[in-house]
């Protein structure tokens, strides 16, 4: 089978517009849902030591998910075989795959998006409309940015989103009302980016710690990453729920800034964000140390 390209750089800082809290939903082309990439094999068996190791963090449902979470699994399978046959075949009950990999597709005890969530490098979140408004109601989430599974399942947006500065007042609404109306037949994205120090793609710790508070503007393009979800949304058109995909990209900073325009756009960026999202976003640490080595970096690459 012909290899995964090299992975997309994703960086949403250089067209950003003024921070304002946005959805920030672009139109998505069916073709374009899943990205698969040169880091395929190494995301993959990240994820299924972490399921072999920690599956009740990274897998659950809540009873009743089970006929969205399996039609969202056949909707996988159908679109990796057509838009990516290069890299995925079906023959029968198994499901081949790049470098040699396959999996039965009638594996007994195997929750649905447990086995979609194999398949490829996006975290799966299934997400149904009831009572209180949508609710996460299954996921295979082995790379969780400062979020825990357990403490969402099985609950509403609203809920999930109280850590979130400003989301309540201003995203609260206009989000259950996107989801409401998305048809079956269009799809989004978005991106959503921050800088860390620590570059584990799985991070279940919360958001808002004081973290790389030992970092220097010398160290910083060594010790620092950005971290970008590339962010989908379908609706699955029999059921009706919501799948939410999250490719996490996780890059060295020095890898990102590669010339002046870069790390002004960089640094721009971060004195905009809000004190009260910069501290969710757990950068208070190493702000100064981040924006001091950006603007020098901007001066010198001149």
């Amino acid at each position: 089978m012909t290899p995964p390209p090299p992975p997309p750089r994703h960086l949403p800082f250089l067209d950003a517009a003024p921070y304002r809290m946005a959805m920030g939903l672009r139109a998505l082309a069916p073709a374009e849902w899943i990205e698969l990439d040169a880091g395929w094999a190494a995301d993959v068996a990240e994820k299924e030591r972490l399921l072999a190791e920690r599956p009740h963090e990274v897998v659950g449902a809540v009873p009743g998910s089970e006929e969205a979470a399996a039609e969202a699994r056949d909707l996988l399978l159908a679109h990796l075989t057509e838009h990516h046959a290069a890299l995925f075949r079906r023959d029968g009950a198994v499901l081949h795959g790049p470098q040699g990999r396959s999996w039965r597709l009638d594996e007994p005890g195997v929750a649905p998006l447990d086995a979609a969530g194999r398949w490829v490098q996006e975290d799966l979140c299934l997400m149904e409309r009831g009572a209180e408004g949508w609710v996460l109601t299954a996921a295979s989430l082995c790379f969780p940015n400062r979020w825990r599974l357990a403490d969402k399942l099985g609950r509403a947006m609203a809920a999930i989103h109280v850590p979130v500065p400003g989301y309540a007042d201003r995203l609260g609404v206009p989000v259950d009302r996107f989801f409401d109306r998305l048809a079956a037949d269009r799809a989004v994205w978005r991106t959503n980016w921050g800088i860390q120090a620590d570059a584990r793609r799985f991070q279940p710790t919360g958001h808002g710690g004081v973290e790389g508070t030992d970092v220097t503007p010398a160290t910083a393009p060594d010790r620092l990453v950005l971290r970008v979800e590339r962010q989908t949304l379908r609706r699955l058109p029999r059921s009706g729920a919501l799948l939410f995909g999250i490719r996490t990209h996780i890059h060295p900073l020095r890898a990102v800034v590669r010339d002046a325009a870069t790390a002004a756009a960089l640094a721009e960026a971060v004195r905009a964000l809000p004190p009260e999202m910069a501290a969710y976003k757990s950068m208070t640490g190493f702000r100064d140390a981040l924006l001091a080595w950006l603007d020098g970096a901007a001066q010198s690459m001149r």
